[in-house]
């Protein structure tokens, strides 16, 4: 079963993409929630708002030793600066959880949100991306394997059990990112 963190951002449209391969998914809303899952989204929404009630309900720590144990997670958007080992613009704190610098609002303001294609690795190709309010990957370190790019700079990546885009997969009919993260799942259990 797939968590997905339910407590801001567009996470019923990832249960949908999830439930639309075949997984089930299931809201996140605690750590007591995380027992019975084998993989975590963090979804798009407000960062900084995340990291507020990761403090209040320890929510930060749950999710630490979760991707610690092997066990999957996948950040979108807001989700993937969460994963960041370094934000900026404005620096805030993070999970450090793969190792990249990431921009918040990278590509511009809420009207600067757009629809474009990143290149992904072969078996992907054309991935269709949102890019609302978007972060910018502005580095990778020498694990992080760079699994699209738009324009050149990376948009999807993985280190280890990590998986990080700045964009929104939930938002298209391209179900080739969520197939990568259950596929991921699988591998690690």
């Amino acid at each position: 079963m797939i968590g997905v963190l339910a407590i801001q951002g567009d996470f019923a449209a990832h249960i949908k993409a999830l439930r639309r391969i075949g997984a089930e998914a299931v809201e996140i809303r605690s750590k007591n929630d995380f027992d019975d899952i084998s993989g975590l989204i963090l979804p798009g929404g407000e960062s900084t708002t995340m990291l507020k009630f990761f403090e209040n309900e320890d929510l930060g720590e749950s999710i630490k030793e979760f991707a610690g144990s092997g066990k999957p997670v996948f950040g979108t958007c807001a989700g993937a600066i969460l994963l960041a080992r370094e934000v900026y613009n404005p620096t805030q704190a993070s999970l450090g959880l793969i190792d990249m610098v990431i921009e918040r609002n990278g590509y511009g303001r809420q009207v600067d949100s757009f629809v474009g294609t990143a290149q992904a690795i072969a078996e992907f190709g054309i991935v269709e991306a949102v890019f609302i309010r978007a972060p910018r990957i502005k580095s990778v370190g020498p694990r992080v394997e760079i699994l699209a790019r738009f324009n050149g700079e990376p948009v999807l990546v993985r280190e280890r059990n990590i998986l990080a885009a700045t964009f929104h997969p939930e938002l298209t009919g391209d179900e080739r990112t969520h197939r990568l993260f259950r596929d991921m799942i699988s591998y690690a259990e």
